[in-house]
């Protein structure tokens, strides 16, 4: 029972939850903005939380700034570049037919981190992490395919989206995780937030002179949909609160595996909520899910 209450595993459902509540505000935003405008809105109205959330855990260290090295400086700045990629495809994903089948390219995610970590990151999952890793997997896919009615044409532009994506999110995990413990500093959720903040600002910094660039009209907007905006900020800084202090206390790929609840939260809220019934395909692929969540905490 003490491994369902490690601090990593509490932190990895609280960025479950606020992912599946940003994504929901970012999707219905897409309908508005570009892909690229509503990735800058993630950033920008969540930078002002961040920056708070960074003074806070500030003033309980008498306001001690830690001394930023280059691998931090750098492993961050690929990180804050890589997020972007990943969201801006994400959020493309939502404008094309085959979502579901992007979204199982996506949830490679899970493998990609677990492989790049251990050939590159010197990261070691143990065998039954690898196994809890393919079972939730294969879960995931299972839904995705449930929900397609088809095993064949899997490869279009949502897959090649999905891949993109997945790939991303995958490196921005592992160089995250690598950038906060570069820090050497012995509170987690102070480490975090320190690279958080550093990201978040660059983030903001990128998008904001890309649509500036190419997308000027859309601040006007941005700026009329200001709630909503600020709704998507908020639980966007609060799930990467989650995921950030997560991966610098547990290997990205088991809080990448665990994370995976969100998906099965969705397809409850999905059942319960608006009375949709799973198949059977889906049914085995939640138990799958559950299991391999499971395997992680016993790994």
């Amino acid at each position: 029972m003490e491994l369902l209450i490690e601090p990593w595993v509490l932190w990895t459902l609280l960025a479950a939850v606020m992912q599946s509540v940003r994504t929901a505000g970012q999707k219905m935003l897409v309908a508005d903005i570009s892909a690229v405008s509503a990735t800058l809105v993630r950033y920008l109205f969540g930078l002002p939380f961040a920056l708070l959330y960074l003074a806070w855990l500030l003033s309980r260290r008498d306001w001690q700034i830690p001394q930023l090295n280059l691998d931090f400086l750098i492993c961050g700045l690929l990180a804050g570049g890589l997020q972007i990629i990943a969201t801006v495809l994400l959020i493309q994903l939502f404008t094309l037919r085959n979502f579901a089948v992007g979204s199982t390219f996506v949830r490679t995610e899970i493998v990609l981190t677990a492989l790049i970590g251990f050939w590159w990151f010197t990261e070691e999952v143990s065998f039954f992490g690898w196994l809890a890793i393919l079972v939730c997997v294969a879960g995931l896919v299972m839904i995705s395919l449930a929900k397609t009615g088809r095993i064949n044409s899997l490869w279009n532009r949502s897959a090649v989206y999905g891949l993109g994506a997945g790939l991303s999110f995958a490196l921005t995990s592992l160089l995250l995780r690598r950038a906060s413990l570069s820090l050497s500093l012995d509170d987690p959720m102070f480490s975090a937030a320190v690279t958080l903040v550093y990201m978040v600002v660059l983030q903001t910094l990128i998008t904001l002179v890309w649509v500036g660039w190419r997308q000027p009209r859309e601040f006007k907007i941005i700026g009329a949909k200001w709630r909503p905006c600020l709704f998507v900020g908020a639980t966007a800084v609060a799930g990467s609160i989650g995921w950030f202090t997560a991966m610098t206390l547990e290997l990205a790929a088991y809080v990448k595996t665990l994370g995976q609840i969100e998906f099965l939260i969705s397809l409850l809220i999905a059942v319960y909520l608006f009375k949709e019934r799973p198949s059977g395909l889906e049914l085995l692929g939640m138990l799958l899910i559950v299991g391999g969540a499971v395997g992680i905490l016993l790994a």
